[in-house]
């Protein structure tokens, strides 16, 4: 499983990062890089089973703790 994903992740970046290096969109080809690189690395553990946290524990940590500051 783990080897099909990888596959499919090349594959799109071939794709991607050929047009934008082609067209000289730099800027574009750095962010495309950089969300590839996390979109990958959160594949690759949701893959493996490594529970992670829920996005939202920290949505509302951030929250309750800016509430406690404008009190």
């Amino acid at each position: 499983m783990v080897l099909l994903l990888v596959g499919i992740f090349m594959a799109m970046a071939f794709y991607e990062v050929t047009i934008l290096s082609r067209e000289k969109l730099w800027r574009e080809l750095a962010a495309f890089s950089l969300l590839w690189i996390m979109a990958l690395g959160l594949s690759l553990l949701l893959t493996l089973g490594v529970p992670l946290p829920s996005p939202t524990d920290g949505i509302v940590y951030i929250i309750n703790k800016t509430g406690e500051l404008f009190k």
